[in-house]
């Protein structure tokens, strides 16, 4: 394995489990029961704002490099090859 693809590993690890974190911190938009609940313990304009834009945009960009790295890994990871 190449210093690029251990880097491309980890990367991959990383971002992998940051948009997992990230997509859970976001806030339902349902009408289902969850909804319900929440309603009750928050105000409907809590999740709007900065920080909702600023957690959107970590989200795309943890995403984009998600993707990036399984695309980059696909091309140049060594095949057939044990050990």
């Amino acid at each position: 394995m190449t210093p690029l693809n251990i880097i491309l590993t980890v990367l991959l690890f990383l971002s992998g489990a940051l948009t997992v974190i990230l997509v859970l911190m976001h806030s339902g938009k349902g009408t289902g029961v969850s909804d319900m609940i929440a309603s009750s313990l928050y105000n409907s304009g809590a999740g709007s704002g900065v920080l909702e834009k600023n957690l959107n945009r970590l989200t795309v960009i943890t995403s984009v490099v998600f993707i990036a790295c399984v695309l980059v890994m696909a091309l140049t990871f060594p095949t057939g090859v044990l050990g």
